[in-house]
């Protein structure tokens, strides 16, 4: 059976090469005769497949001794509400800064909870910027800075880790995490929701340091305690066992690649190619600031928009898949995630250098 391109923004591609080893091992894992769907999450099995996943992951981001590492559930959304409760502590106030569709759902839920400081918007720039720094407004006396590192659908990237003194930073990293190396040093709390870079849906990693743990609201719901979670080795429930098993796998293909340096001069270049093609056509265009395009998600739109729907079909024949832009703002968005290849990114570059010819 032939594999086709997927350019899907998440649930995403996944290697090969993982999609292989889990097929292999999906009706006997290493000699056990069952599958690692079928195991107790309480088994030595499934304890060693967490262990080993949480290990290969501290390996690729160098992530601090003094950092949790969780394995939850619930999305990255769910962390919308999760960050504020957990971390305002006796504080009301938190920074946010709002760059796109991502970042003002994250503000809506924390205005549930804390005042938010809006630290600035690219409302007026309809999200295709990243807010000059000069302009931030930012509250030295907040409880917590949050940023979204790439928004997914708008396509506008942070390519610098904000400087925000002894506030603790915190980052949606759902649709960036392991696409190059980051210093989580600088971070109070990652968060991160798997179906992009990491597996599949279902997962969401939290990476927080251990400082922040224990100031939970009495109000937090027990599922979204972190202190809980970290006690009981995200374990406190039955996790989503098979979703972080792929996340293992995942983060094995990873360290086979080279590690994230590696990745990161491969998703640099995928992405510097496709942005090349589509500024020097005049059938083309993308809508985002250049210092703030993203490595992982492209959005293009044609200068005539009746031929949308024909691009997309024709791009489906050829077996270039889920390229439609997010209904909120339409177009075309490539999303291109360390498994979607350079082969992938010069097939569509070929199909859209053809389209062009045929219907520019």
């Amino acid at each position: 059976m032939a594999r086709i391109f997927n350019f899907c923004a998440g649930p995403a591609a996944l290697p090969e090469a993982v999609l292989q080893k889990a097929q292999a091992e999906l009706l006997d894992w290493r000699g056990k005769g069952l599958s690692v769907m079928e195991m107790s999450h309480r088994s030595a099995e499934m304890v060693s497949i967490a262990e080993q996943a949480e290990a290969d992951l501290r390996e690729l981001l160098a992530i601090p001794n003094n950092y949790k590492v969780l394995f939850l559930q619930g999305g990255a959304s769910s962390q919308f509400s999760a960050i504020p409760l957990n971390l305002l502590g006796d504080k009301t106030t938190a920074d946010y800064i709002n760059t796109g569709q991502w970042s003002k759902k994250a503000i809506a839920e924390a205005k549930r909870y804390c005042d938010v400081n809006l630290v600035g918007t690219a409302e007026d720039t309809n999200f295709s910027t990243i807010p000059a720094v000069d302009g931030w407004s930012v509250n030295s006396e907040a409880a917590y800075f949050h940023y979204t590192a790439n928004e997914t659908i708008g396509g506008v990237e942070f390519h610098d880790i904000p400087a925000v003194g002894d506030v603790p930073l915190v980052s949606d990293m759902s649709s960036t995490i392991l696409s190059r190396p980051v210093d989580v040093s600088k971070f109070g709390l990652i968060y991160a929701g798997a179906q992009k870079n990491i597996g599949p849906a279902g997962l969401t990693i939290v990476i927080v340091r251990d400082d922040l743990l224990g100031l939970a609201r009495d109000v937090t719901p027990t599922m979204l305690n972190y202190q809980v979670q970290a006690d009981n080795g995200s374990m406190y429930n039955t996790p989503p066992t098979y979703a972080w098993y792929l996340a293992g796998l995942v983060f094995e293909w990873i360290k086979e690649q080279g590690g994230l340096s590696a990745m990161a001069e491969i998703n640099q270049r995928k992405a510097a190619k496709l942005y090349s093609f589509i500024d020097a056509s005049a059938f083309y265009a993308n809508p985002v600031e250049e210092v703030s395009r993203s490595w992982m998600n492209i959005p293009f739109t044609l200068a005539n928009s009746e031929l949308d729907k024909q691009f997309l079909k024709e791009a489906d024949e050829s077996g270039l898949l889920n390229l439609k832009g997010h209904r909120s703002v339409g177009g075309m968005r490539a999303s291109i995630y360390n498994a979607v290849g350079e082969d992938a990114v010069d097939a569509l570059i070929d199909f859209m250098q053809d389209f062009e010819k045929r219907n520019g």
